[in-house]
């Protein structure tokens, strides 16, 4: 560049012309060169129009370029315009008055945005770069040349696919063709404005496709009457209309004030003071109250007066001061009118409540009057008691009373009930009852007052309270019998002698029905067992003439279990009886009869095993089996004691002290020539001697059979020399009539243990323990299970089961073993007793 033009742009500079400066400058070198150099971020603007984008200022902007200020949000809301198309004599007018000046003379219209200050070099090179683009777009684009040039490269199977579904060359796509043929063109825009800001933008080939009639009036009337909603012009819209006010009456304002939702704690006067600010307009608006922005609306069609309105009103109606009084009055007239409506509201309400509650007082007095009523009532029933001053046998009696309580139970029941009526029987009736069986003897009339105590058991004992023992608050039908009837009975036990057992036992028997349990559990337990208790320690069964099973047995159903006590001492004393007792005497089997059913069936086994059975078996030994001369006394004295000895007892016994001298007998007999016949004759009638039951156990068959199969040898062997004609056969016969008759033994037998043992599986209750289930199974069994006398391992009774020594331990059975106890199992141990 040279001298002459560098001078010729400072002249230019000098006569106004403004041209930027292209030259370069220290503070160009400075931050080109420096690496540390600051680095600012574009502007919206800037990225969107590049170097024609507004400067802050007039002055240098490089030093300071992306500056970034602080946005004011003081401002007032604007609104930015949406880019209106406007027709040509519009934009020509705007040119004009841009050239001329801005006017002020409408100031409601908003003055459009002040153009941007362009240099006339950038406004060269806007032009020239909007030319450049606008011919390298056109240029770049060739309509309706080439299109589908690309099908060449391929096998066409994409104008294939088309044609198959209709499309035809040189029309648009479609079923009716509908679609364009040549691409979108494109249209380049004047200036920088909105879409529309330049008139119809719409290309030839969009007006041929798409043909709309678009006139200039039509987009002349459009664009007024968008524009005349952001201005009210009352030149160009015709006269001003006479605004509607809308009228509310009180009762919509109360409603509307119900609906408001305000809050019952603040006052109208705070409600009037908050300032809120509308921004949902064009401006933002600041109110006094929210009433005032609910009410912005009110008078339809009639928005703020614009400034050429108010020159047209005038000077002299221009009071605002008086406008802001008299919509703060109203306001005020408001709150009153709301407050007033919610107070008498309220009143209401205060009204029907009391009401409300004037009833229930009213319903409350009537229900406490009718209670004193009731109250007076019971009270003069209950004077009708006899008191301490009552004289005796002047007050009511004991049937009187007995009305007077039931007449409190039927019409009085919440008063009997609440204030605990029944309480006075102990003051009432304790006395009268008292007196009355004073003079009872239970034991010579036991049912004397039976009925009086039935009656005032039905009075007094409350089915809902179940009292099983003694207590301070039991039940005051028990406590009548407690403190009244028991004393009563106390001292007549004390004075009984338990031998005279069948007074007794009928009057607790009569009693029973109408004493509570645990009344009876102390008369039985506390009153006649200990009474019962002395005097079996003083009954000896060597002198006494009256058996003892005479006035024990009738307690049994009365007192069952709790008799346990006296058995021991029963049968210790019993056993010192025996000590000297031979078989021959029959008393002994009388006096142990009636007890077989009594004692438990392991203690019954163990008493016959150690004071009856040694008895019997020294009564065998000393038999004298002889076939010319036999005394069968002392084999009648064993056989005697079947139905009191186990079958298995009696079987061992016969088994050990009679079988072997009786075989024996036999066998010496066969050897000297005997006669046959005799011994038929003898060997059925020592059969005869044992009954069916015994018969039928295995041992006593075998031993039987044994005497067969030695008469069989020693026919015929024919042992003894001479041989008695027709013995064989005889003997033969014997034999095979014997052994049909066991059949038919074991096929009763058999019957008649399957009858036995479904009734006693329908019969006999489960065990409690595992200590009566042990005693059953040995039951069963015809096992003898007995305790072992002071004999104990760890603290554990040991016990005799058969012929082996055990212990229970927590539901285990321990068998001694020959170094410890081992456990086994019930099974097991019924295998090894047997």
């Amino acid at each position: 560049m040279s001298m002459s033009h560098l001078y010729g742009r400072r002249d230019a500079e000098e006569d106004g012309v403004d041209i930027e400066k292209f030259e370069i400058t220290d503070w160009d070198l400075a931050n080109e060169f420096n690496p540390d150099r600051r680095r600012h971020r574009q502007t919206k603007e800037q990225m969107t129009y590049g170097i024609w984008a507004e400067g802050d200022s007039d002055e240098d902007e490089r030093p300071q370029f992306g500056g970034k200020r602080s946005k004011d949000y003081t401002a007032p809301v604007n609104f930015v315009s949406a880019g209106l198309r406007k027709p040509a004599s519009d934009e020509k007018q705007e040119n004009e008055e841009e050239e001329e000046g801005p006017d002020d003379s409408d100031d409601d219209v908003p003055s459009a945005p002040p153009p941007p200050r362009v240099l006339t070099t950038k406004k060269l090179q806007k032009g020239n770069f909007c030319g450049n683009q606008s011919q390298r777009f056109a240029g770049g684009i060739q309509t309706g040349q080439g299109i589908g040039s690309w099908e060449k490269h391929t096998k066409g199977i994409g104008q294939k696919l088309l044609q198959k579904m209709g499309y035809q060359p040189g029309r648009g796509l479609g079923k009716n063709a509908q679609g364009i043929v040549n691409p979108i063109e494109a249209k380049v825009r004047k200036g920088k404005g909105a879409v529309g800001a330049y008139g119809n933008e719409r290309t030839v080939q969009s007006l041929q496709d798409f043909p709309v009639v678009d006139s200039d009036e039509e987009e002349e009337k459009e664009f007024q009457k968008e524009l005349g909603q952001w201005r009210k012009d009352p030149a160009a819209t015709g006269a001003r209309k006479k605004p509607k006010y809308s009228y509310k009456t009180v009762e919509e304002l109360k409603a509307t004030g119900k609906l408001a939702g305000r809050s019952t704690g603040t006052s109208a006067g705070q409600l009037a003071q908050v300032k809120v600010i509308d921004m949902t307009g064009r401006e933002q608006k600041v109110y006094s109250s929210y009433s005032q922005m609910s009410n912005k609306h009110s008078v339809p069609e009639d928005g703020p007066a614009s400034t050429s309105m108010r020159d047209q009103k005038g000077s002299s109606f221009g009071l605002p001061e008086l406008e802001h009084n008299l919509q703060l009055l109203i306001d005020l007239t408001e709150q009153d009118i709301l407050q007033s409506a919610r107070r008498l509201q309220h009143e209401k309400d205060v009204v029907v409540s009391l009401s409300h509650e004037s009833q229930a007082l009213q319903t409350r007095l009537e229900e406490e009057q009718d209670a004193i009523r009731r109250m007076e009532a019971v009270l003069a029933l209950v004077d009708r008691f006899p008191s301490g001053d009552t004289a005796p046998g002047e007050g009511p009696t004991l049937q009187e009373c007995a009305r007077i309580f039931e007449t409190l139970q039927t019409d009085y029941y919440e008063e009997y009930k609440t204030l605990g009526l029944a309480d006075l029987a102990v003051a009432v009736v304790h006395p009268l009852l008292k007196e009355k069986l004073f003079s009872w003897n239970p034991l010579k009339d036991s049912s004397y007052c039976l009925e009086e105590v039935g009656k005032w058991r039905v009075i007094l004992e409350s089915r809902n309270l179940l009292n099983n023992g003694q207590d301070s608050n039991m039940d005051p039908y028990h406590r009548l019998l407690w403190e009244v009837w028991i004393p009563v009975m106390r001292s007549c036990v004390s004075g009984w002698q338990p031998r005279m057992v069948g007074p007794m036992v009928d009057c607790v028997e009569l009693w029973s029905s109408l004493l509570p349990l645990w009344i009876s559990d102390y008369l039985l337990a506390q009153l006649v067992l200990p009474r019962l208790q002395r005097e079996v320690d003083a009954w000896n069964p060597l002198t006494d003439t009256v058996p003892i099973h005479s006035w024990i047995h009738p307690w049994l159903p009365l007192l069952q279990s709790r008799l346990e006590p006296l058995y021991a001492p029963i049968r210790s004393k019993l056993a010192n009886a025996l000590q000297r007792w031979h078989p021959s005497d029959a008393s002994a089997r009388l006096i142990l009869q009636p007890w077989k059913d009594v004692f438990s069936l392991g203690a019954w086994e163990a008493f016959m095993v150690k004071n009856i059975i040694p008895k019997l078996a020294l009564c065998l030994e000393e038999l004298v089996i002889n076939p010319h001369q036999q005394q069968m006394e002392p084999f009648n004295w064993v056989i005697d004691w079947e139905g009191m000895l186990s079958p298995s007892s009696l079987v061992s016994l016969l088994d050990k002290n009679f079988f072997p001298k009786w075989l024996q007998v036999l066998c010496s007999w066969l050897s000297n020539s005997p006669n046959y016949e005799e011994i038929t004759k003898w060997y059925l009638g020592w059969k005869t001697m044992f009954s069916d039951a015994l018969l039928s156990q295995t041992v006593i068959k075998d031993k039987f059979n044994e005497a067969l199969d030695i008469m069989n040898r020693a026919v015929s062997s024919g042992m003894g020399g001479y041989m008695q004609p027709g013995a064989r056969e005889n003997i033969a016969y014997l034999t095979q009539t014997e052994r049909r008759k066991d059949f038919h033994y074991e096929a009763m037998q058999e019957r008649r243990d399957t009858e036995s043992v479904a009734h006693r599986g329908a019969s006999v209750s489960v065990p409690t323990n595992f200590k009566d289930l042990i005693q059953t199974k040995a039951e069963e069994n015809n096992i003898v299970f007995m305790p072992i006398v002071a004999k104990r391992h760890e603290g554990k009774q040991l016990y005799t089961f058969g012929r082996i020594v055990i212990y229970i331990d927590r539901g285990v059975v321990f068998v001694q073993g020959e170094k410890t106890w081992v456990p086994t199992s019930l099974q097991s141990l019924i295998d090894m007793a047997k």
